[in-house]
């Protein structure tokens, strides 16, 4: 039975999404933010704790998006999700608009795992390019030693004596 080829060292995919959870929760701010245009329409009007607890709620999205980069930073975004559906209470059309947002965040993270896997079993497209370049580099003889097995005709010539053309 073969062994199993190296896996080249390849960067962290999983760090790339860390933007992409970034911006999804700069849009969901926005989008957050507008709820409280719709405020004034619904229950109760556009009461303080309603004003405050949405735009609060948006502020700590536009934040949550600069800790991204912190292992915390995901479920802090999270976090903010289930308030975002839990503020639904207060302008109705919120909890769609975070059902909607939880099932892209839901898309994205299992986009995630799938890469996190792949990564592991060393099946993304730059380490099966990278184990591929080694394993032809190991199959083909160095160029020294082409060159060496393989002289050309005016070395050839000079060592048998004849003249040069």
């Amino acid at each position: 039975m073969s062994e199993p080829r190296p896996v080249p060292e390849t960067p962290d995919p999983t760090k790339g999404p860390r933007a992409v959870y970034a911006a999804v929760l700069v849009l969901e701010a926005i989008v957050v933010g507008l709820a409280l245009l719709v405020l004034p329409k619904f229950g109760a009007g556009a009461t303080p704790l309603g004003v405050g607890l949405i735009g609060g709620l948006a502020v700590a999205m536009v934040l949550a998006a600069g800790v991204q980069r912190r292992p915390w930073g995901l479920g802090v975004a999270l976090a903010l999700q289930v308030a975002t559906i839990a503020c639904g209470l207060l302008v109705p059309a919120l909890a769609l608009v975070g059902l909607i947002f939880a099932a892209v965040w839901a898309g994205i993270l299992l986009m995630v795992r799938d890469v996190r896997r792949r990564y592991v079993r060393g099946e993304l497209p730059a380490q099966v390019a990278a184990r591929d370049a080694a394993d032809r580099a190991a199959a083909a003889p160095d160029a020294a030693d082409r060159a060496a097995a393989a002289p050309d005709a005016a070395d050839r010539a000079a060592a048998e004596g004849e003249p040069l053309p």
